[in-house]
């Protein structure tokens, strides 16, 4: 479908008329916590199979062909189902760079989402996964630049785990970092990873950024998570993702 003109915005070529995306989804939610507080602070918006599947299985199947139309499919996704369940407080959206085409006229559609379902923009996080190579730095920066200027906060996510570590850190400064995983788990019996992520956070708290440890399964890793000066949570002490719901949480003891 062809985007409406209800903005300023000049589109850009990828907003034309397609035919409909070959891949039906729908978002599981993951709450980020603050446990100073016990508040939720966002919701990571997960894709899922229609049943419930897991995301491996959609993501199988995008290809160059329908990257952008996947990458805009999943923004009005996760904000009208964050809308419906009543969302008061961040989202966290994973996005794809290397999908967009301009950054200012490729926020049309997430713009016209949150106008349709009444959905604060300056909820919304837009996470880069570190993952994912980024061909074009300084197109990386137009679009952290504009989303900025549209109120929105990123992220890096998974950070620590791929193609360029504190390379792109220093090409950009997000919000927010969430440490991957692999450099949470089993982090108090592991000097090693102990060492790495509190240079992580001396290096984040000197560029006033915040901070998310995610895939937190073990009442140990919080603890010495938390001992390190970390209040953002992501992981399954505290919540597994629950499919088009937001699931209970369950708040461990410092």
């Amino acid at each position: 479908m062809a985007i409406p003109h209800t903005s300023s915005m000049a589109p850009c070529k990828a907003c034309q008329d397609r035919p409909p995306l070959p891949i039906d989804f729908s978002m599981a939610f993951q709450p980020i916590v603050d446990v100073r507080s016990r508040e939720v602070f966002a919701y990571e918006a997960l894709v899922r199979g229609l049943d419930g599947t897991g995301a491996a299985e959609i993501l199988g199947q995008v290809d160059d062909d329908i990257r952008y139309q996947f990458d805009q499919a999943c923004r009005v996704s996760a904000v009208r189902l964050a809308a419906q369940l009543g969302v008061t407080c961040g989202v966290s959206i994973n996005f794809l760079p290397n999908a967009v085409y301009e950054p200012a006229a490729c926020l049309r559609t997430t713009l016209e989402a949150a106008r349709k379902y009444q959905f604060p923009t300056n909820y919304l996080i837009f996470e880069i996964t570190e993952n994912e190579r980024v061909v074009d730095k300084e197109h990386l920066k137009r679009i952290v630049r504009e989303y900025r200027r549209r109120g929105f906060k990123t992220a890096i996510d998974d950070f620590g785990a791929g193609y360029s570590g504190l390379n792109l850190l220093a090409e950009f400064q997000p919000d927010i970092i969430k440490l991957d995983m692999e450099l949470v788990r089993e982090i108090d019996a592991n000097p090693v990873r102990h060492a790495i992520v509190q240079g992580i956070l001396g290096v984040c708290a000197a560029l006033s950024i915040e901070v998310i440890a995610e895939g937190v399964e073990t009442l140990a890793e919080y603890r010495t998570l938390r001992a390190l000066g970390i209040h953002y949570f992501q992981g399954y002490l505290f919540a597994k993702p629950a499919f088009e719901q937001l699931p209970a949480i369950s708040w461990p003891e410092d």
